[in-house]
């Protein structure tokens, strides 16, 4: 029946209210970063290309912080379901534990193997000068960008938080500052503007490091002003206690989606290096379709996050029915959105590379990226919704099945057997790899139907 996967206005009012905060901070985020990537462009493509593999291994980093923050969070939404503060502010507590390690191990990492790490994306086609001068453009973005690490984790256990109890809207508030501040201090900084320095890459990461202490000064002093709509922060830095049972539980359920996380990322970053080896030109096309791709994504990428709060508080209240006829019904809103989103980026996928100070080659490269981006986008929705409806109900051993070992069983392996087995050209080789999506959407599919994540995991 239609009305299995279609809901009533007031159904789509609460999805909305939770999912258009979050879409337009991260669409904010990725307009702004979009920018940052256009503004480095203008100098050009050689520091554009350090710039970016740089973000491409910050990106792992990022998606580790993401994937804790949500392993720890499942249990947020459903004592916040379950109206229970205090267990609300214990999850908070670890996150800011766990995450302050994440932290200073991210920042060792890249302090001790940041050079090696960045040669693997230069061991394509190209000018050996271009190469050595990319990775002194990248060593000198990274390094400033270590800098905003910890408050950029810090701030992801505020954010997280507060939208797994129903309010995103602060979030959205203190993201769209920050990226108001990242992109006037990059327009000053990269550029020489005002009387300041003109730095490049170096003034881009600056930027970005000042956006990240900003995002997360906001988000201290509103909590601090509001205690009475935050209280499951009040009294939250008064000790590190835990509870071991919620720790075990954590880990037990958590930290495998952290790692779900890190080794997804770490897969796209695979996948990347294996296009990297068609030459530098792919590696500067590749990184104008992903930043313009995730600036179009967020819509049903904010949709999902939404899905996986709303299915958490049902599940929390003990409502499995309506959370089984409410996750058909939201899958297919997001695939719908994807179809939407997917027309209007085939069709600005001609223009949008002309902004670019680089070659003709890597513009028309870029073009035909996107459009086959566009192309699978239903793919990636339909995935990234059945992923929040699994991972509601605490079914993370499923989830890694679902989503990092498909990349790395599936998706890593035939993109190395093609780039360095075979001669075919990148667009060939990209096509072939985004379609291996397909596959994940049945999975999906069959994993949702079979109703193994409708679960309380909290009391």
């Amino acid at each position: 029946m239609l009305r299995d996967y279609i809901g009533n206005k007031r159904f789509y009012k609460r999805i909305m209210a939770l999912a258009l905060p979050i879409m337009i901070q991260n669409g904010i985020t990725q307009f702004v970063n979009m920018l940052d990537n256009v503004m480095v462009g203008a100098t050009g493509t050689v520091p554009m290309t350090g710039v970016a593999i740089t973000n491409q291994l910050l990106f792992v980093f990022n998606l580790c912080v993401f994937g804790a923050v949500s392993g720890a969070g499942i249990f947020g939404a459903q004592f916040f379901g379950n109206k229970d503060r205090e267990g609300v502010r214990h999850t908070f507590r670890f996150k800011l534990i766990f995450c302050t390690i994440l932290c200073a191990v991210g920042v060792l990492v890249f302090a001790l193997a940041g050079d090696p790490l960045v040669s693997l994306y230069l061991k394509g086609e190209g000018d050996p000068a271009d190469a050595l001068a990319a990775l002194g453009y990248a060593r000198e973005y990274l390094w400033v960008m270590l800098i905003g690490l910890f408050p950029y984790t810090i701030a992801q256990c505020y954010s997280s938080t507060m939208r797994e109890c129903g309010k995103s809207l602060v979030p959205m508030v203190s993201g769209v500052s920050a990226v108001g501040v990242n992109l006037v201090f990059n327009y000053i900084l990269i550029f020489g503007k005002l009387g300041a320095p003109a730095l490049g890459v170096k003034g881009a990461a600056i930027a970005t490091v000042l956006s990240r202490f900003v995002e997360l000064g906001i988000l201290i002093v509103w909590t601090r002003l509001h205690k009475e709509d935050y209280p499951y922060f009040v009294g939250a830095y008064r000790s590190l206690y835990v509870p071991p049972r919620l720790v075990g539980q954590i880990f037990a359920k958590g930290l495998p989606l952290m790692f779900n996380e890190t080794f997804w990322a770490l897969g796209m970053a695979t996948l990347n290096q294996c296009y990297s080896l068609r030459g530098l030109d792919v590696v500067a096309a590749n990184n104008i379709c992903q930043t313009f791709s995730n600036v179009f994504m967020v819509v049903f990428q904010a949709v999902g996050v939404a899905i996986g709060i709303h299915l958490g508080h049902r599940l929390g209240a003990g409502h499995m029915r309506r959370a089984a006829a409410d996750a058909r019904r939201l899958i297919t809103f997001s695939v719908l959105v994807s179809l939407v989103v997917s027309v209007v980026f085939a069709v600005s996928a001609q223009w949008i590379p002309l902004i670019y100070n680089t070659t003709p080659e890597v513009r028309s490269m870029a073009s035909s990226l996107m459009r086959i981006t566009a192309a699978v986008f239903v793919f990636d929705a339909f995935a990234n919704a059945s992923y929040f409806t699994l991972r509601s109900g605490g079914q993370t051993f499923i989830t890694i099945l679902f989503d990092s070992c498909f990349t790395w069983v599936i998706c890593v392996p035939v993109a190395l057997i093609l780039s360095q087995g075979t001669d075919l050209p990148i667009l060939g080789l990209y096509a072939v790899v985004q379609s291996l999506n397909f596959i994940k959407c049945v999975l999906g599919y069959i994993m949702v139907k079979r109703g193994y994540w409708l679960r309380t995991i909290v009391q």
